[in-house]
């Protein structure tokens, strides 16, 4: 199977072509940074990290593009009430943001660009605009897109303009005016609020105008995938759809992307909900940062994902099914004799396993297949461990399961040992295998003092770093 995806706009599931075959564009909605970003968030982050990754797993050169949202209503209005700087507090909460994505294992994109570093290209779209037509100024020096010079606009929700009353109210777009036919491109300039001077007049960009003017100053005119959220389909996406093409006359995006909510108790997870979870609260909770990302990437992007504590609970159980694997693994991978035809199977199972991974990646990112190739990897591979294969057999499965890794990012780090401490457990299993007890132990007590401490098994040994692991 080709790669595959979902194209929200067009409602098809097609073959993925790249409008450049040397490079895939990519951008997703980031946060707005005046809070924490809580995991239902992350659960749409995370779907575009492994977008990402899979496709640099595939060959793929990718650039990745994550927005940063450092001035809106929101942000002015939190700073005005802790009494501190607008920078101060967006960059407090970008730190955070930043320490969440590390902690959960997410690649860093290539540009992470702040809508005031980019106000020129902001205000130049703008006047493309008011130059073709397609925006207006009202009596306050504000700049509206004018809905009804873009007959397209509604296609990607699907929308209907002529049957949209005048004065239905849009509560997801803080910028919009009562009459939701037109939206808000730059707002005038009011007393005590931040803004900025130049040809459009004093004032600051709309939400939607920034990610159109940052998405094609990283990635072109048009680009490849645009992710984020369902909740951003209308207005936000819609709005991105027609400033942007109004603006060049060019398609802006190949295919649209959307995550579907995460739930819990069968309710969004939302801070107007007040049923949130912050990454950094949970990992100070006692929470396995591997554990989370798998209960946040485990069911298909486009299938509302129900969270409780059991699906912490169950991810850290697999987890720890996972780690014990590697761990067998290993152990044996440096041994040399074993059964002959479990060698072989192993490296069968190998080849199987990392088949169906990547058609279920293929088709459109379905995860929950992946993963059931994972563990079924992982139950069968054990059985191969007990037939006795030897360190090849081990080796195989070992590869196989880091170039999952690279997609999935579950599986353990890979401990330092100190310096010497490879050469004594080289020594250690030689001693073992000579029947040398005496001095294995000997060895056994070197490596504790290095902080290398040892378990023996049916797989041979085992070592693991004093002290808790990531």
């Amino acid at each position: 199977m080709s790669l595959q995806f979902r194209d929200t706009l067009s409602g098809e599931t097609r073959p993925f072509t790249p409008l450049n075959s040397a490079q895939v564009g990519i951008y997703s909605c980031g946060p707005t940074i005046y809070g924490p970003a809580h995991i239902g968030n992350f659960r749409s982050f995370l779907f575009a990290d492994t977008l990402v990754r899979w496709l640099r797993a595939s060959g793929r050169t990718v650039r990745w593009v994550v927005n940063l949202t450092d001035i809106d209503d929101k942000i002015i209005r939190t700073a005005a009430a802790e009494g501190i700087e607008i920078r101060a507090l967006t960059d407090r909460w970008e730190a955070v943001f930043r320490a969440d994505m590390a902690a959960l294992r997410m690649a860093t994109p290539d540009e992470m660009p702040r809508a005031t570093e980019h106000i020129p290209e902001q205000i130049a779209l703008v006047q493309q605009l008011l130059d073709r037509g397609h925006a207006y100024r009202t009596e306050d020096g504000s700049i509206f897109f004018k809905i009804s010079s873009w007959p397209a606009y509604g296609k990607l929700a699907r929308l209907d303009p002529e049957a949209m009353r005048v004065g239905e109210r849009v509560e997801a777009d803080e910028y919009s005016k009562d009459d939701v036919r037109d939206f808000v491109l730059w707002k005038a300039a009011k007393p005590g609020e931040p803004s900025w001077d130049g040809p459009l007049g004093p004032g600051r960009p709309g939400w939607h105008l920034e990610c159109s003017a940052m998405s094609m100053r990283y990635l072109g005119e048009s680009f490849d995938l645009h992710t984020g959220g369902i909740d951003l389909v209308f207005p936000h996406h819609e709005d991105e759809i027609a400033q942007s093409e109004a603006a060049t006359g060019k398609p802006f995006v190949g295919t649209w992307m959307h995550c579907a909510h995460l739930h819990v108790s069968g309710d969004k997870m939302s801070k107007s909900l007040g049923n949130i979870s912050r990454v950094s609260d949970l990992l100070a909770g006692g929470a396995e940062p591997r554990a989370l990302r798998l209960a946040l990437i485990s069911a298909h992007y486009r299938t509302n994902l129900n969270y409780n504590d059991d699906s912490l609970t169950a991810a850290a159980s697999a987890i720890a099914r996972i780690d014990a694997f590697v761990a067998a693994l290993n152990a044996r991978s440096s041994i040399t004799t074993g059964d002959v035809e479990a060698d072989q199977r192993a490296a069968t199972l190998a080849e199987a396993s990392w088949s169906r991974f990547a058609a279920a990646m293929d088709d459109d990112l379905a995860v929950p297949e992946a993963l059931a190739a994972l563990f079924d990897l992982v139950r069968d591979g054990n059985r191969l461990l007990d037939a006795n294969c030897s360190g090849a057999g081990a080796q195989a499965l070992i590869a196989v399961l880091e170039k999952i890794n690279v997609v999935l990012a579950v599986l353990p780090d890979r401990a330092v040992l100190p310096a010497g401490a490879e050469a004594l457990l080289a020594e250690r299993i030689a001693a073992r295998a000579a029947k040398d007890w005496a001095r294995s132990d000997a060895l056994r007590d070197e490596l504790a003092s290095l902080g290398v401490l040892i378990d023996d098994g049916r797989d041979g040994q085992r070592w693991r770093l004093a002290g808790p692991q990531a």
